[in-house]
């Protein structure tokens, strides 16, 4: 039940994720800036720290998001899918020694 919730969730930050790193500008700036007045600069700039410090914020919540998921993912039996505790320990199986295989001459054909 906890890692549907965690899944959800995973889902909805991905979402929240994408449109911020989509409506955000290059780092140069590319020809928005060009066009752009001396009087909006200041509001573009506080936009754009607060894109960036969520979009932060947003890959911190993912990776946590992430790690407590795998943390309460039991699988469908109950265990571990890696390793079967169930199954009995055994040692490794040792190759028979290989003996020479006895060769017998093969018939000559063209002696006569």
């Amino acid at each position: 039940m906890s890692f549907t919730i965690f899944l959800a969730l995973i889902i909805i930050v991905c979402f929240l994720l994408i449109l911020t790193i989509m409506v955000q500008n290059p780092k140069s700036g590319g020809l928005s800036s060009s066009f752009g007045g001396g009087a909006q600069m200041g509001g573009v700039q506080k936009t754009t720290d607060f894109l960036e410090k969520s979009t932060w914020v947003l890959a911190g919540a993912l990776i946590v998001l992430i790690l407590l998921s795998a943390l309460s993912f039991n699988g469908s039996t109950g265990g571990s899918k890696l390793v079967d505790e169930n199954a009995p320990v055994s040692a490794p199986a040792t190759p028979a020694a290989s003996k020479p295989a006895a060769t017998t001459p093969a018939a000559d054909s063209t002696k006569k």
